[in-house]
């Protein structure tokens, strides 16, 4: 405080943009400062930790987007900017392999399901369906540690921007929890990443199924509402897994997300049954429970 600096030219941030305009500058014979809002990070700070990674070099932790949620916006936060992070973060596979990959989702769950294979968790599943679609597009580049880095990007997804308000305020008077097809592993590290705040985490390796079959639904009946359909409330995006879960006795909510696949979606624009409350988001649906 309180110290001037004189110069011709201030470059604000140290990226590659900025700091490649600030050295041509002062190659110009100009005198320059570079701006930086980010600490510098030295060897010794990084660990592997790749959460930890994640909040100590990446703007809002890594988990920022658009108002819409549907572009990342990935920037780096450091003396270097996105030069000092890792290089993985700028692969993206095209839009092509992403939607094929989105929709062998329920095809591979099906699988499982039917018989056609033994209970396979979905990290595996997601993993089998990324394998195909490399070869079936040529993509031959990635090396095994990309291919791992890509399929963990399920345990990296960004919440909607009012899943994590929303749900702090019904956690105040209820417990919540997940009731997903993924892992345990995979709810606990989304979690982490993004700061939903689950009191705990049921996935789809608990009881080996997959939803719709009843074990999904009656395992958060019996682990949570002491074998009392009535105590537990499914809430969802799907119409067909409020469905499911009506047809064992859970209360039901539906959260519209019009926009969760983007302009391909097809379904799911509004609740088409009469569940127990129906709320535009989770700050809504707080709301309505009186929290």
């Amino acid at each position: 405080a309180g110290e001037v600096i004189d110069a011709d030219v201030c470059v604000i941030g140290s990226g590659a943009g900025g700091s490649v305009v600030a050295a041509e500058l002062a190659r110009a014979g100009k005198r320059v400062v570079i701006l930086e809002r980010a600490r510098p990070r030295f060897e010794e700070a990084f660990d592997s930790r790749e959460l930890a990674g994640y909040a100590a070099l990446f703007v809002d932790r890594g988990i920022g987007a658009t108002a819409d949620r549907a572009i990342a916006l990935l920037a780096g936060s450091a003396v270097g900017g996105g030069t000092v992070v890792n290089w993985n973060t700028s692969l993206r596979i095209s839009p092509a392999v992403a939607d094929e990959w989105r929709g062998a989702y329920a095809p591979s769950m099906n699988r499982v399901r039917t018989g056609e294979l033994p209970w396979t968790n979905l990290d595996v599943l997601h993993r089998m369906a990324l394998d195909h679609l490399l070869e079936k597009f040529g993509i031959a580049t990635l090396s095994e540690d990309d291919k791992i880095w890509f399929n963990l990007t399920w345990h990296r997804l960004k919440p909607w921007p009012d899943s994590v308000p929303g749900l702090t305020r019904i956690k105040k008077k209820y417990i919540i929890a997940t009731l997903s097809n993924g892992t345990v592993r995979l709810l606990t590290d989304m979690a982490k990443y993004c700061g939903l705040p689950w009191d705990t985490v049921l996935g789809s390796d608990v009881v080996q199924h997959y939803k719709p079959d009843a074990e999904m639904y009656q395992s958060a009946i019996h682990f949570l509402g002491n074998d009392d359909p009535g105590s537990v409330m499914m809430v969802a995006a799907h119409n067909n897994d409020l469905v499911s879960a009506a047809k064992h006795g859970m209360k039901t909510a539906f959260i519209s997300r019009p926009y969760e696949h983007g302009a391909k979606q097809s379904r799911d624009f509004k609740a088409e049954h009469d569940f127990t409350y129906v709320a535009k988001d989770f700050e809504d649906l707080a709301t309505q429970l009186g929290t």
